[in-house]
């Protein structure tokens, strides 16, 4: 996977990521956050890569999307270990 910084300041984060998967999973649990005030992501065409974007209240956006994507990590984790149980 391949993340590009493309803009940066306290308070928003703009990424384009390769896969519209990560980026609909990553807006959907940034909203998670109280201060998140947008999170959103958008293509300038079907063919380009998403674009994410994280806006906060204040907060610094690039702490609060390191928090959610390690909030992402553990469920992944907490998933996977249940699956393994289920399959046994």
């Amino acid at each position: 996977m391949q993340v590009k910084l493309i803009k940066e300041s306290k308070e928003e984060i703009q990424l384009e990521l390769d896969n519209l998967t990560i980026a609909e999973l990553l807006r959907n649990a940034l909203w998670e956050d109280k201060a998140t005030t947008l999170a959103v992501w958008h293509r300038e065409h079907p063919t380009k890569n998403p674009i994410l974007v994280l806006k906060t209240n204040g907060k610094n956006a690039r702490k609060v999307l390191l928090a959610t994507i390690e909030k992402l990590q553990k469920t992944s984790s907490k998933l996977m270990d249940e699956f393994k149980k289920a399959i046994k």
